[in-house]
């Protein structure tokens, strides 16, 4: 935890004019919420900020958020950001504890590729999902769920049913084996090919002709 520390100032001023200001001053205005707990209006450097923002997995990261001499678990829930400058305007955190229970989209990714026949065939990998939504404690996030191709054949299709899920995580689409992925046969594009053989019928019209001329020549 901790290298995932923000840090922040709680804030008493609320609304669109205070939070133009924090703006102004250089901070991100933001609230924390959650754990049967009344909101905290907090500020956050914008330059820590934006630092967060290059996480890619900023939105199922716990961080761990001092404020002042107070420090809570959280999770980021939502980045509001200028659609002109693409710039953060507002962020929310939701307050957890280590008996929260949360929905979370949590990254596939697949391993063993090179042990798959079908890749090594040209099957197109065709990612039906890039994400999947579990529940799980806030204490027991998985960074990714994998996703194993070794063995795998053209046609293939591998389904959340296929998976080895941590324990205590749960996919919440309970009511279908839903798929995650499938390897699709190569697309084969038609090339043309020259034919020899039709080059070589030209090349002989055209000596005939020249030897026909040759001899009627001759004969003149």
């Amino acid at each position: 935890m901790s290298d995932n520390v923000i840090t922040v100032e709680l804030r008493d001023r609320v609304g669109k004019g205070a939070a133009r200001a924090a703006r102004r001053a250089g901070v991100i205005p933001g609230v924390v919420y959650g754990d049967k707990k009344p909101p905290q209006p907090i500020t956050v450097d914008r330059k820590q900020m934006d630092k967060l923002l290059q996480n890619p997995g900023l939105f199922n990261t716990l961080f761990e958020l001092h404020a002042g001499d107070k420090k809570q678990q959280v999770l980021p829930r939502d980045v509001q950001l200028d659609v002109v400058r693409d710039v953060p305007l507002h962020v929310d955190f939701l307050r957890l504890s280590n008996r929260t229970e949360i929905n979370i989209n949590v990254p596939v990714v697949f391993i063993n590729e090179e042990e798959s026949e079908a890749l090594k065939q040209g099957a197109v990998l065709n990612i039906v999902r890039h994400q999947i939504e579990v529940r799980c404690l806030a204490s027991a996030i998985p960074a990714s769920l994998e996703v194993d191709l070794t063995g795998t054949q053209i046609g293939d299709s591998i389904h959340i049913s296929a998976i080895t899920l941590p324990a205590g995580v749960a996919p919440t689409i309970t009511d279908r084996d839903f798929t995650i992925v499938t390897l699709a046969a190569p697309t084969v594009q038609a090339v043309e090919e020259e034919i020899e053989e039709g080059e070589e019928g030209e090349d002989g019209e055209d000596g005939e002709e020249a030897a026909g001329e040759e001899a009627e020549g001759e004969d003149g």
